[in-house]
């Protein structure tokens, strides 16, 4: 398999019947669907992601082994110093539908709380980094922000009101950072999916150690500008007892009132802040995403927010 690929980390188009695009990375380099013959085909996945040069590998031979195969394999792979020489070719999963179902959720979620579950200690100092910042400085920056300007213009369409008590609330309370799990790192609605009536979760590269809420908030209420869902109270109250029931499962007993009202508050800021990163993409209108994804993506955490707000 390794022919597919040339010395510089290209696909040799020479070697393969013919290829498929199927997303671009932040760096703008595309993974593609290689077909090598009519019916044989694999996923070809350059460095997407600069600043994670050699992180999935690494988070493949280190941590998911340890894992039940809810990943694609990897079938040959290159890692060096080089940007552009580091890729990897994994098995085709085939054509993936990304639509929320609460079902398939259910699914992820008992896959969750089992890998929240596994020792994390001796990674403590891995080389692992989250793709976002760490919680306690998101709730710096906010409350910051507040202190210069109107809640209003920071968060439009959404009541003053509402902005002032949840900023408040992040005000007088923290987030304990005592017990930290195996998080998948970007668990969002692109990044898995029901294949032959198994979950299949792809996309390792920014596993690192987080508070529980950090996947969790992924899958029930951070938006993706492609992956749009409808969220409801129900929905995220169904989702948040499974996750509890299945972690006492698995060795973890969590108060249930105590671990909402964390994962609420947990939510609220990641969404206060997630509205401000969207807003400024609307602005620049960079064309990076669709305009009118990118405003729908708004809506749909401004509604989140909204429901959330409810609990705190």
């Amino acid at each position: 398999m390794h022919s597919i690929i040339k010395p510089d980390g290209r696909i040799n188009d020479g070697k393969i019947w013919r290829r498929e695009l199927l997303y671009q990375g932040m760096n703008g380099n595309c993974v593609e669907r290689v077909y090598v013959t009519a019916s044989e085909s694999l996923v070809f996945k350059p460095l997407t992601n600069n600043e994670q040069l050699g992180k999935e590998i690494w988070v493949n031979e280190h941590i998911l082994t340890a894992f039940p195969p809810i990943y694609p394999r990897i079938i040959a792979h290159s890692v060096s110093t080089n940007p552009s020489l580091n890729w990897i070719l994994y098995e085709d999963l085939g054509e993936l539908t990304h639509v929320f179902e609460e079902k398939t959720a259910i699914g992820l979620i008992s896959y969750m709380a089992k890998w929240h579950a596994l020792p994390s200690s001796h990674l403590q100092h891995a080389p692992l980094r989250g793709p976002k910042p760490t919680v306690e400085a998101i709730r710096a920056e906010l409350l910051q922000l507040w202190q210069s300007e109107e809640p209003e213009q920071l968060w439009p369409g959404i009541p003053s009101s509402l902005c002032r008590h949840l900023l408040a609330t992040l005000q007088k309370e923290s987030f304990a950072a005592d017990e930290l799990v195996i998080s998948h790192g970007d668990l969002h609605l692109g990044n898995y999916a029901r294949v032959n009536g198994q979950i299949k979760v792809l996309d390792w590269e920014h596993a690192h150690l987080n508070l529980r809420y950090w996947d969790l908030y992924h899958v029930i209420d951070l938006s993706h500008p492609l992956f749009p869902k409808d969220m409801t109270t129900a929905i995220r109250e169904r989702l948040l007892d499974h996750y509890i029931e299945l972690s006492a499962q698995y060795g973890k007993r969590i108060e249930p009132l105590s671990f909402k009202h964390g994962y609420y508050l947990f939510a609220s800021l990641y969404s206060l802040w997630m509205l401000r990163l969207i807003a400024s993409d609307i602005r620049a209108n960079k064309g990076i995403w669709p305009l009118n994804q990118l405003e729908q993506q708004y809506i749909e955490t401004r509604s989140n927010l909204r429901q959330i707000a409810e609990f705190l």
